[in-house]
């Protein structure tokens, strides 16, 4: 049996009374979970200020220094947008210091056969086509593939083009600039960099939607823990049936 990997199993029966079989594994460490929900909610910040910022609210009455409205709306999202840039340093970071689990964010083994496989099992299990789940101590394939593409691969873009906006602001010559000014002209203009950075924030909010559909389901269907997991770092893994 793989670290990765549980193979579906069945209790035994007792006098005809199936036993319950419980296993618990130790998967993300308490700087990776403090991180995720720190993440999530820089994310929901982002993508609320974003989309405000993209389509303002109605005009207040009065002079706009009276309220600031945008003002706000505005810091909470560069505030935010600074707190998703650190969390990412610190969870690459964490994928060198951390356990095995920590790495798979940015690791995708796309060169074993069996990867694609299991991958192809995952697809099928969602879409209710097959009778029993593959169980696994970290991600499944399925997860796994869509972590690093939207997560890590998706949060660089994010990173880059949001900072390449935010260069135009603080100047050039700033930090900001020097490190994500060339994103503007790669891509365009300024216009260009803002509607990638736009739909990027809805590939996100569409993820984050199956996210937490696929958990909860995982926790009901397939009798592994997903969400506590995220909570206390334990995988729960559990089979009653005969």
């Amino acid at each position: 049996m793989s670290e990765s990997m549980i193979e579906p199993w069945r209790a035994r029966r007792r006098g005809g009374i199936p036993v319950t079989r419980r296993t618990a594994v130790y998967v993300y460490q308490a700087p990776l979970r403090v991180w995720h929900w720190i993440n999530a909610l820089s994310i929901t910040v982002l993508a609320i200020t974003g989309w405000l910022i993209a389509n303002p609210p109605p005009t207040l009455a009065g002079e706009a220094s009276d309220h600031f409205q945008m003002g706000y709306i505005r810091f909470f999202h560069f505030a935010a947008a600074y707190v998703f840039a650190v969390g990412f340093l610190f969870r690459l970071y964490w994928a060198f210091v951390g356990n095995s689990y920590a790495r798979q964010l940015f690791t995708l083994p796309f060169w074993r056969r069996a990867f694609w496989s299991e991958l192809w099992h995952e697809i099928r299990w969602y879409a209710f086509l097959e009778p029993e789940p593959r169980k696994y101590y970290g991600h499944n394939p399925l997860a796994h593939l869509f972590m690093v593409v939207i997560i890590t691969v998706g949060g660089l873009v994010m990173i880059f083009t949001g900072f390449a906006l935010y260069s135009e602001q603080s100047g050039l010559g700033g930090w900001q600039d020097q490190l994500f000014g060339w994103v503007l002209p790669l891509v365009g203009q300024s216009q260009d960099v803002r509607m990638w950075h736009h739909w990027g924030m809805w590939v996100i909010v569409v993820f984050v939607m199956l996210h937490v559909y696929s958990a909860v389901r995982e926790d009901v269907m397939s009798r592994q823990s997903l969400i506590s997991t995220m909570i206390s770092g334990w995988r729960m893994f559990k089979d009653d049936r005969p």
